[in-house]
């Protein structure tokens, strides 16, 4: 489905509101499938909202913008898809390790994805979320 949502859903993103209400959309489904994930998601947020610098806002297209110092580290959907922006170097080392995805979008670039599905893909997705902070800091 993620693949389908990529390649045929992806132009949609330009109808004002669309990408909120797919994001919707997935949270509805994460709920009826599988919602432990909104838990985690919920706690992800609270925890990165907490750290300095940090602020949490909607994201342009659906779900939840973290920044830093106001500058976009990353977000999260309503499904736990965790899209984020690393250096290339770490970005290099964290896919070869095979815990992450490069982003659906911009392959040739430090964005990456991760999908939580578990209370530990949730704990790795805050230290993503640190690096992504201690990769800002250094740029």
């Amino acid at each position: 489905m993620f693949d389908f949502t990529v390649k045929y859903l992806g132009a949609l993103k330009h109808i004002p509101l669309f990408a909120h209400f797919f994001d919707a959309f997935l949270k509805i489904n994460t709920l009826l499938f599988n919602p432990r994930v909104l838990d985690y998601i919920d706690a992800i947020e609270k925890e990165v909202e907490s750290w300095p610098y940090v602020s949490v806002e909607l994201h342009k297209f659906g779900g939840v913008q973290f920044n830093f110092n106001d500058y976009e580290i990353g977000h999260i959907h309503g499904n736990g898809t965790l899209d984020l922006l690393l250096n290339r170097n770490v970005k290099l080392e964290l896919l070869n390790e095979g815990r992450i995805t490069d982003h659906h979008t911009f392959k040739n670039s430090g964005w990456i994805t991760f999908v939580i599905q578990t209370a530990k893909d949730s704990e790795y997705a805050l230290d993503l979320l640190k690096y992504s902070i201690e990769n800002r800091k250094k740029s």
